[in-house]
C-alpha cells in the first residue's frame, strides 16, 4: 500500500513518514520544493502524478498564516484524490476548531466538511497543541521582555510523535470517520507553562496575565480548545521540556 503524505516534510508529517517507512510500508512524500513529488496543493500543479498509484492520503499540511490555502488545498486534494481511486484520506484537525472562532479554525472545520463530503473515504482526527507551540507562543506574547498571556485560559500539550503514531493507527484502521480526540495528558494553567518553560531555559522573565477581550479568548477560558476526557497522550510537557532543554 503507497501512502502519500502532505507535509511530510513538516513537524507531524516528517514523523509520520518515519513510521511509515520504519515498518516497510512504501510512504511518499508530497512538497512543494524537496519532496518524493513535487506538487502545490493550492494550484493543483503536479498533483496526478503525485496521486499515481496511491492507495492512501495523509493530509498534514497546512498554512496557519494563510487559512484561506488550507481549504483551497483540501480541494483540490479531494479532486486529485478521487481522479485517481484513492481509497481513504486522514486528515489531522484541532480540537475547538468547531467551538473557538479563529479563522485559522475555522478553515480547519471547513476541510473537515469538505473532506466528510468529498466522496472519497475518510477520516479525521482532531488533537490538542504540540508541546512546540508552547514556547513558540510564549515567544509571540511576549513584548520588551515581559510575556502578557491571557487570563484564565489553560493548554493540553500533546507530544507530536503520539499524534503521528494514531494517524498511522488510523492508515490501518481503513476509513473511520470522525475518530476520538487526543489529548496530552495534563491541562496546564497558561502562566504555569510559561513559568516552567521558563525555568527549563534558565531564563528570568516576568509573566503577566490579563484579561483578554474578544470571542476567540472567551472560547478558550471555557476550555472549547481542551479535551480532557480523552487526556490519552503520556509524554508530560515537563518531560517533553527536560528532553528538548
Amino acid at each position: 500500500m503507497t501512502v502519500l503524505v502532505t507535509g511530510g516534510t513538516g513537524v507531524l508529517g516528517s514523523h509520520v513518514v518515519e513510521l511509515l517507512r520504519g515498518r516497510a510500508t512504501p510512504a511518499r512524500v508530497l512538497s512543494r520544493t524537496r519532496g518524493d513529488v513535487v506538487g502545490d496543493l493550492v494550484t493543483g500543479e503536479g498533483l496526478a502524478e503525485a496521486f499515481d498509484g496511491v492507495e492512501t492520503v495523509v493530509h498534514c499540511a497546512s498554512e496557519p498564516r494563510q487559512p484561506e490555502h488550507d481549504v483551497q488545498a483540501a480541494a483540490q486534494l479531494l479532486l486529485a484524490a478521487r481522479a485517481a481511486g484513492v481509497g481513504h484520506v486522514v486528515y489531522v484537525s484541532i480540537v475547538g476548531v468547531d467551538r473557538v472562532p479563529y479563522s485559522y479554525y475555522r478553515a480547519k472545520l471547513q476541510v473537515e466538511e469538505l473532506i466528510a463530503d468529498g466522496g472519497v473515504p475518510w477520516s479525521v482526527l482532531r488533537a490538542t497543541q504540540f508541546h512546540s507551540f508552547v514556547p513558540f507562543l510564549l515567544d509571540r506574547f511576549t513584548v520588551g521582555g515581559i510575556t502578557l498571556l491571557p487570563r484564565g485560559v489553560a493548554d493540553q500539550p500533546v507530544a507530536v510523535e503520539e499524534v503521528a503514531q494514531r494517524l498511522v493507527d488510523l492508515v490501518d484502521a481503513g476509513p473511520s470517520g470522525r475518530v476520538d480526540d487526543l489529548g496530552g495528558p495534563e491541562v496546564i494553567p497558561a502562566g504555569e507553562l510559561a513559568r516552567m518553560t521558563y525555568a527549563a531555559h534558565g531564563v528570568d522573565r516576568r509573566v503577566v496575565e490579563l484579561p483578554f477581550p474578544g470571542k476567540a479568548f472567551r472560547a478558550l477560558r471555557a476550555g472549547a480548545h481542551l479535551t480532557p476526557q480523552h487526556a490519552e497522550g503520556r509524554r508530560t510537557y515537563a518531560q517533553w521540556l527536560a528532553q528538548s532543554s
